[in-house]
């Protein structure tokens, strides 16, 4: 197909739920490390990394060579009998996952083709286990695509046809520059976190099977609470007789820094944790990661056809090993620094910048009309996707208004890369 045929293919045969950045779809032909290329030949610095999932680079090698390997051997078999890989990365989830300790046994993993299928088995394994069906969810929060994960998530453009579900409620999340109580923080004393006790009180049973939240939020515009938030809303839901559910899709594999998932950044253990996303650089997976006195409640029969795929598996396995042979927790860390201190630069230099927040190489830059008001700049957000196109550098959009750009490069990019994306992201921006 040519491009402007592919480009008529894709409208007249996808849901057009299948949404694009431009009014022209972009269409990209390959890619290699932290470049993608189009149609043409055109070369773009990718600082999206396929929705934060592209976490050691476009095409890498390592990776590469143990799909193949694996590939030769064997491809699909189902969960219905064992493999190398699938077991293998089981036990590697389990010496990292940073869980309560329950009864001390290792943690236990089921896999699945998604993030939406991981949080829908984490919340399925909490209400089995603690017996209670309501779950609470964070405002802005963004949990997949399936009923009940449109049903976790809240942010409107995002919740289609009849997403209520039964037994959820949202509670505030710490979305400190637009505080949903125009507090200022730290004199408010994170009451969007102590909140959380009323909000139990008020509009549930008392008695909760889970809290269900992102670290940072992603679709949400990579929003980022402040330290002692999670330690509070976690303290309140257990003692509910609560399960906590860290969401790990896009916070997790060092993609925060230093530490392997997120909710290590604010010092609180999950009870269970879900992710997907870059642990396969972009091969289709998910993990529900639980303690093992959860993960035993989960009986009955139950399967995943392509979830635990020897190869989307060996992928996992290589990702995780690339990660620590090359040190790229701590690249993230002091990459993420650089760039977050040059978007702040930025920021000085460019009035539209209200807000630059995240962590590692998870970074938002929240665009506003007036600095004051906080009028959100949604209009001016989506051309400014489109110079940054022009720029030849892809970035995201989040935000319930659709004005944060979202910033996740492969976490193998170097300061020179950043310095590269920081001359193009600041000539879009004066436009």
């Amino acid at each position: 197909m040519t491009k402007d045929e592919l480009v008529l293919a894709h409208k007249s045969y996808l849901f057009p739920a299948t949404f694009h950045y431009f009014e022209q779809p972009l269409v990209l032909d390959h890619a290699q490390d932290q470049f993608v290329y189009d149609a043409d030949g055109t070369q773009y610095l990718d600082f999206f990394g396929g929705i934060v999932t592209v976490s050691v680079g476009h095409g890498n090698a390592a990776v590469k060579k143990a799909m193949t390997a694996q590939m030769d051997k064997l491809t699909h078999v189902s969960t219905c009998f064992a493999t190398e890989p699938m077991v293998a990365l089981a036990e590697k989830l389990a010496q990292i996952a940073p869980l309560t300790a329950g009864d001390g046994r290792p943690a236990k993993t089921f896999f699945t083709c998604s993030g939406t299928e991981a949080d829908e088995t984490a919340v399925l394994a909490a209400r089995l286990y603690t017996g209670s069906t309501e779950v609470i969810a964070l405002r802005h929060g963004y949990h997949g695509r399936s009923a009940l994960a449109m049903g976790l998530t809240g942010h409107a453009p995002w919740r289609l046809g009849p997403p209520t579900q039964p037994g959820i409620v949202h509670a505030h999340n710490a979305y400190c520059y637009r505080c949903p109580l125009q507090l200022t923080y730290p004199e408010c004393g994170v009451r969007c976190a102590t909140d959380l006790e009323e909000l139990i009180k008020t509009s549930t049973t008392g008695k909760v099977a889970a809290l269900i939240a992102e670290p940072i939020q992603g679709v949400g515009g990579f929003i980022t609470p402040p330290p002692e938030y999670f330690k509070i809303v976690a303290e309140i839901v257990r003692a509910h007789g609560g399960l906590f559910i860290s969401d790990e899709v896009q916070t997790a594999w060092g993609r925060t820094g230093t530490k392997w998932f997120g909710i290590e950044q604010w010092g609180v253990k999950p009870d269970i944790l879900t992710s997907a996303k870059g642990l396969a650089n972009g091969m289709p997976i998910g993990v529900t990661v639980a303690r093992a006195d959860i993960a035993d409640a989960f009986k009955g029969l139950t399967i995943s056809t392509f979830g635990g795929n020897p190869v989307v598996t060996a992928a996992g396995n290589a990702v995780l090993d690339f990660i620590e042979q090359q040190n790229l927790r701590s690249n993230t860390q002091v990459v993420g620094d650089y760039l977050k201190a040059k978007l702040e630069g930025l920021q000085e230099k460019h009035a539209i910048i209200g807000d630059v927040r995240g962590m590692g190489l998870l970074l938002g830059v929240e665009l506003v009309r007036d600095r004051k008001t906080k009028e959100p700049a949604n209009t001016e957000t989506n051309a400014l996707l489109g110079r940054c196109r022009k720029e030849r550098v892809l970035v995201g959009k989040g935000g319930l208004y659709g004005n944060v750009v979202r910033i996740s490069p492969p976490m193998n990019i170097s300061k020179s890369d950043v310095d590269e994306f920081v001359a193009r992201f600041d000539r879009a921006l004066a436009g």
